[in-house]
Parts: structure tokens; C-alpha cells; sequence
């Protein structure tokens, strides 16, 4: 079936944003998917009644917000949908803003907490003992004075997992890595990884025993330890400030 043409601009007050806006049209209208090569830049370019150096800020602009790829010497492709340009833009916008940061945490916090409830009658064996072999790992981890960030990570998306819920799965990476993130700006290091395991641990006690009140309690009290942290950070902050 042919694609359906770009209208030419009418007007430009704004050109950058115009071609911008264009091209996402262009690519809703057509109901162009992930890895689809768009047309040549010449015919964009004709499409649109711009130049193509006008076109290219454009494309240039809709792929640092994850819109379209490049590939050198193939050409221009629809990207697929990454919440990775959010997160780096938000995590630079936190910057060592505490505040910020704790916000993004009471977010996540009262996501998780709502909905572990439709975990504990979901989820199954498989991925139980999944959370369990996480566990472990963190608790290898933990003794050794370590960090465990990576396995942080997958603990909270196994949690989630059995519900199926997409939008769900990308929010809770959202406010999990928006949080790491922060960490670059300021110092977020875990002073007691051994207390964080124990925390993750009983979580999946509660679970397994298909208690929600207690898995509700448990998972509470681990955004606890994580604001202690950012509280810690924020008096450490202040004094050197006042020095």
C-alpha cells in the first residue's frame, strides 16, 4: 500500500519544530513501526518544501529524544519507544537536588506498595524461586561489603513481572533508574547492604506466604531504609554547607 505524502509547510515561524512536527505526523499517519526506513532525505525534503539541511536539525532533534535512528551510509529509521532520553534527562535535571530525588522514591514507593497485593495472588513458583536465587545473590554481595545495584534491579522487576503490565514494568525502571542515575550527582552509597538484603528477603517471605499485609509492611519499610539514606545525605549536605 503507498505511503501517504507529507503536506509542504505553510508557514515556518519556528522551522526546526515545524519539520518536527511533520515527521511525527508523518510517521503516525502512516503507521510506520520500529525499524521502518523512512525515504530518502532528498524526498523528505521535496515533501516538505524545506532544505535539507533544515530537515536534518529536525531529524537531528527528533533523535536525541529517541524518535528516529540514524545509520551511517542506510539511512533514517523509526526508533522504538525507550524511556533512556527521559532518564537521562531526568536524572541530569535532579542533579543533587535531594529533594527531587526523595520525590521520585515516595513515587515508586506508593506505586510498589499499591499494587504488590495483585502480586501476591499472581505470581507463581517459578518466579518465587527466581526472587529467592536474587536473594541469595544480594546476600553473597551484602557479606562482602558490596553492592548489589544490578540485582536491585531485578528484584523489583520480578516482583512486578506476573502481573504482564508493560507500563507498569517501564515506570518502576523508570523511578528505579532515575534514582541510580541521581548517584552520579550525588553520593546515594548503601551504608548497610546487609540490612537492604535482609529487607529484599523477607519481602519474598511474605510473599511465598501469600501474605499481603505483611508483604505490603515489608516492602514499606525497605523504602524506609532508602529515604535514610537520602535523609543521611541531606544532614551530611547541610553540615557541609554550613562549614
Amino acid at each position: 500500500m503507498p505511503l501517504k505524502s507529507m503536506k509542504p509547510l505553510a508557514r515556518a515561524p519556528l522551522l526546526h519544530v515545524s519539520v518536527q512536527e511533520s515527521l511525527r505526523a508523518y510517521i503516525s499517519d502512516n503507521g510506520l513501526k520500529p525499524g521502518t526506513l523512512l525515504p530518502a532525505e532528498s524526498e523528505l525534503a521535496n515533501q516538505l518544501g524545506v532544505s535539507r539541511n533544515s530537515l536534518r536539525e529536525g531529524i537531528k532533534a527528533l533523535e536525541s529524544v529517541g524518535v528516529l535512528e540514524s545509520r551511517r551510509g542506510i539511512g533514517i529509521f523509526v526508533k522504538a519507544f525507550s524511556f533512556e532520553p527521559l532518564l537521562d534527562n531526568l536524572a541530569y535535571g535532579l542533579g543533587g537536588a535531594l529533594r527531587q530525588i526523595e520525590e521520585v522514591i515516595e513515587i515508586r514507593r506508593t506505586l510498589e506498595v499499591g499494587l504488590i497485593g495483585k502480586t501476591v495472588e499472581m505470581i507463581g513458583d517459578d518466579d518465587i524461586a527466581e526472587l529467592r536465587a536474587t536473594v541469595d545473590r544480594m546476600r553473597i554481595h551484602a557479606e562482602r561489603g558490596q553492592s548489589f545495584a544490578d540485582e536491585d534491579q531485578l528484584f523489583h522487576t520480578l516482583l512486578f513481572r506476573c502481573q504482564n503490565n508493560d507500563t507498569l514494568a517501564r515506570l518502576i525502571d523508570v523511578f528505579w533508574l532515575a534514582f541510580y542515575k541521581a548517584s552520579d550527582f550525588v553520593n546515594l552509597d548503601n551504608v548497610d547492604p546487609v540490612a537492604t538484603w535482609r529487607d529484599h528477603a523477607a519481602i519474598v517471605d511474605a510473599i511465598e506466604a501469600r501474605d499481603v499485609a505483611e508483604a505490603q509492611k515489608r516492602l514499606d519499610r525497605h523504602y524506609d531504609g532508602i529515604s535514610r539514606v537520602i535523609a543521611a545525605n541531606k544532614k551530611s549536605a547541610n553540615v557541609g554547607e554550613a562549614q
